[in-house]
């Protein structure tokens, strides 16, 4: 009997009367808590009057019979209310079909797996029948998730590139594609685009002026923020006046608004009054907090050390806050401290590197790396041996040059010990290797890397390991060289030089015998002109004209200069002595007869 007055009450109720349907479920539940058509209706009913809170209260209280019965609707009473696990969950388990998509694509946009809310969208779109009434909504929302998946430096994934002419007659699409183009940092294009898009917007005819000013104000607090980055100060100040923040009812908004308004304005203001300012709106919650990249709390939520992309762009961020717009050794006096309260940011690390090498301190740079290294040691090793860290701190040795430690921190890759002219290195590292294939006889990388440290070492320990390792033959047997040449794989140095020296041999210079100098052709103009090719020239033509066997003075001074000079002759004693000695024989000079007193005659 109760089903039958619900139903009919049902039949009688309008589409709009949700009200009158809650109010009638609630007497039925008085009377049977438990039927389970009353609480269906009721979480209906909740959800279209956007009461979230008391429909997922009434999941919870209907038991996992009212959870698979209205499945959709418990995802979306879950997604509302910012519970994005469960509203997975329950998508994953109970529903299915086109609206369970829709929603699944939000949950996974909310939940930042943007990828796969690209893949659903993408997927919605295809099937063109059932998509007819939904090309701007899919539009729009596909857009947004590209320019989230160009935020997360996911830019592989993103599928838009151009606006067609149906995506620029629609003022949330041109939005969404100004917003991906701000995180491509195409600023001059954004700011194009927010302008259209605040054009379409103020001329729609489909929006009321209310909605018309609620729709204007995200797009107004983007404005600034790009006007901001394009130093455009006073065009700033123009948006400012547009902007209502009290009006804004997304709190995520309303924080970004007041962000923007504070960075806009002159920056001697009080920094009690700007630290209220900033704090002055509540932080968001459920479905309206700030996405990752724009919490500035998100940093102390992430593990430390890390790899990941967005953690360590966040410290790149937080760095940026501590250096206060300062750039060069002014902004390392800032970061450095801060790096040494936290070793072990990688994030944080590669700015001040970055920052030291800009600066032509490489061997600072070497430093901080070499540190971090070492307090990752025995903690932290698959991060220490991370190849992107450690082709960072090669690429510094290499730039460093001699003078800076040939192979890395003590204990570091192996791999890199490999690389080592170092006797004691490649011992070590062989030692490593050898550890590796005791622990997996049939590791081929182990084997490897013992084989290579060992083979310049004791070739005979090696010699009976080499059968167990592939020919080189077959693992290059299917590589089409010219292939990768033109993907654009460039040939190894060495080959590139043997090539080079193989087509210009004749224009390097290398050792050549006597008779090959003898012979090699001379320029013209560098010939003497009574030259004679037919003549032998003269071997003894490079030494002074004296100091040849052909030499024969002439005159008697030049006579006695020749036998005075002759090894083994008679000695003279007066070519013997020298100027100053003869000087002083013959009474001082010519100073001396000048201050000699005349005789009487």
């Amino acid at each position: 009997m109760v089903a039958q007055s619900l139903a009919s009450l049902l039949q009688r109720a309008s589409i709009d009367d949700h009200e009158e349907v809650l109010q009638s479920c609630n007497a039925v539940l008085t009377k049977s808590k438990s039927n389970l058509q009353a609480q269906h209706m009721k979480v209906v009913a909740l959800l279209k009057l956007d009461r979230y809170e008391e429909a997922l209260k009434t999941f919870q209280a209907g038991g996992d019979a009212l959870k698979q019965s209205a499945g959709l609707e418990y995802a979306y009473a879950s997604y509302k209310c910012g519970k994005l696990e469960e509203a997975t969950e329950a998508l994953t388990r109970a529903a299915s079909g086109r609206g369970a998509s829709h929603l699944e694509a939000q949950v996974r946009y909310r939940a930042e797996n943007f990828r796969r809310a690209a893949e659903l969208y993408e997927q919605l779109s295809k099937d063109a029948a059932s998509s007819a009434h939904e090309v701007n909504d899919l539009s729009i929302n596909s857009w947004a998730t590209d320019a989230q998946l160009q935020w997360k430096g996911e830019t592989e994934f993103v599928r838009h590139d151009r606006l067609s002419r149906e995506d620029l007659e629609s003022f949330e699409t041109t939005y969404n594609a100004a917003c991906l183009n701000i995180a491509k940092g195409e600023f001059k294009q954004s700011e194009v685009l927010l302008n259209r898009a605040q054009n379409i917007c103020r001329t729609s005819e489909d929006l009321s002026p209310e909605d018309k000013a609620a729709e204007m104000l995200p797009i107004a607090v983007q404005q600034l923020y790009v006007l901001i980055q394009l130093g455009k100060l006073e065009e700033a100040e123009a948006v400012l006046k547009d902007i209502s923040v009290e009006n804004i009812t997304e709190l995520s908004t309303k924080k970004i608004a007041r962000n923007n308004i504070v960075l806009a304005r002159p920056t001697d203001v009080n920094p009690y009054i700007l630290y209220k300012a900033l704090h002055d709106t509540p932080d968001a919650i459920n479905n309206d907090r700030l996405f990752e990249f724009q919490d500035p709390k998100a940093q102390s939520k992430r593990p430390s050390p890390s790899t990941d992309a967005i953690t360590n762009l966040l410290s790149v961020f937080n760095a940026a806050a501590h250096a206060q717009g300062e750039t060069g050794p002014k902004a390392l006096k800032q970061i450095v401290p801060l790096l040494e309260r936290r070793p072990t940011d990688i994030g944080l690390l590669l700015t001040v590197v970055q920052l030291y090498v800009s600066g032509g301190n490489t061997t600072s740079a070497i430093t901080a790396m070499e540190r971090t290294l070492r307090c990752l040691e025995g903690s932290n090793e698959s991060i220490r041996f991370n190849p992107g860290l450690l082709s960072v701190l090669v690429s510094l040795y290499q730039r460093e040059g001699p003078r800076a430690p040939r192979v890395p921190p003590p204990r570091s890759s192996r791999l890199l010990l490999l690389h080592s002219e170092d006797r004691a290195d490649l011992a070590t590292a062989g030692d490593l290797f050898r550890g590796l294939h005791q622990q997996d006889p049939n590791d081929r990388i182990a084997i490897a890397g013992y084989v290579a440290s060992q083979a310049t070492l004791d070739y005979a320990q090696i010699e009976s390991e080499l059968d167990r390792l592939p020919a080189v033959s077959d693992l290059i047997a299917d590589v089409d060289v010219s292939a990768l040449e033109s993907a654009g794989i460039s040939p190894s140095a060495s080959s590139v030089a043997a090539a080079a020296a193989a087509f210009a041999g004749a224009r390097k210079r290398t050792a050549a015998s006597a008779d090959d100098r003898a012979n090699k052709r001379v320029r013209k103009s560098r010939l003497p002109k009574d030259f004679d090719p037919a003549k032998k020239p003269d071997p003894e033509r490079w030494l002074p004209v004296r100091d040849r066997s052909s030499y024969r003075p002439k005159g008697k001074k030049g006579k006695q200069r020749a036998a005075a000079l002759t090894q083994g002759g008679p000695v003279n004693e007066k070519t013997e002595e020298s100027p100053a000695q003869q000087q002083q024989k013959s009474g001082g000079g010519s100073n001396a007869k000048k201050n000699k007193k005349k005789g009487k005659r």
